[in-house]
């Protein structure tokens, strides 16, 4: 893969009151290179695959990887950078040798992402695949903590993401969410990601303003701000309630501006990272236009656009 042209563009300079940006980028040719493209666009932060997300498995991280990444002389320019397991992981797989390959796969990611020191790690609840909902939520629980208990005390923690809600994908209502933290043994050990794009698609409302602001209000009442730690910032092609997953550029879908100037500004979220998955080419060209997009809504006073 050709790697994009450094720009010279840079963040707005850090600030306690303004959350990380940034985007999910590629590790082709190396973990190190993530942190080059992430640069490039002027992001401040960044979201890694820590192997091929479509492969269950990979060769230990070497020490000299690992260093690509702990040793980038760049690296601390990045304020910070979370990890997204492959989407071949299903914990609530009713196919045993499915189960048993997702449980091990997860258990190699999370040691990887511990070698290049991630706080967390976000991960799709899973499937129930007909099993019905309470079943995958049990099986999803049970398998967290089997996971858990062969890695004792590891430093990494699990972003349960909030899904679309297509097929039988769990995690697309809070609810789920709620149930999946307490009903693992070490609820310290999860956490979440949210996802505008996903959230929009399960039927939530971010298509104003003040439908951002109940949402967030629905998800503290139920989960807890307090456990959220990163978010997916993405539009929308499909339409509220649609349980559809297709991401759009930031205000070129149903979502709109109005909603991402919301979390941006929102008190209780300016510290958490933000990072894009919208769709781009390989000059990153999009990765650019997006973030100015998000900094143009945050140089504003009310988020507005």
């Amino acid at each position: 893969m050709t790697m994009p042209a450094r720009s010279a563009a840079r963040p707005l300079k850090p600030k306690a009151r303004t959350p990380p940006l940034g985007a999910h980028m590629s590790v082709a040719g190396g973990l190190g290179n993530a942190i080059d493209r992430a640069l490039s666009v002027g992001a401040d932060a960044v979201q890694i695959f820590v192997k091929n997300n479509m492969q269950w498995f990979a060769k230990p991280l070497s020490d000299a990887e690992a260093a690509s990444w702990n040793a980038h002389p760049r690296r601390k320019e990045l304020r910070t950078a979370i990890g997204h397991t492959g989407y071949l992981l299903n914990l609530a797989a009713t196919n045993p040798d499915f189960h048993a390959r997702s449980l091990r796969s997860l258990h190699e990611e999370l040691v990887r992402a511990g070698q290049i020191h991630l706080p967390c790690l976000v991960l799709h609840p899973g499937a129930h695949m007909g099993a019905g909902g309470p079943a995958g939520l049990r099986r999803v629980a049970e398998s967290l903590d089997r996971v858990f208990d062969e890695l004792p005390d590891h430093p990494v923690r699990i972003a349960l993401e909030t899904t679309a809600g297509q097929g039988t994908c769990l995690g697309h209502t809070f609810e789920h969410l709620r149930d999946l933290i307490g009903a693992v043994r070490e609820p310290g050990r999860l956490c979440v990601c949210l996802d505008t794009a996903h959230v929009f698609a399960a039927g939530y409302d971010l298509s104003t303003a003040e439908g951002t602001l109940a949402t967030l209000e629905e998800f503290d009442r139920i989960v807890g701000l307090r456990h959220l730690v990163a978010l997916h910032l993405n539009d929308s092609k499909a339409a509220r309630g649609s349980r559809v997953d297709r991401h759009e550029a930031i205000g070129r879908g149903h979502i709109g501006l109005a909603a991402f100037g919301v979390l941006l500004h929102h008190p209780k979220l300016r510290r958490l990272p933000m990072v894009l998955e919208t769709p781009k080419g390989p000059e990153l060209n999009e990765d650019r236009v997006n973030l100015a997009t998000l900094r143009g809504l945050l140089a504003k006073p009310d988020g507005c656009a």
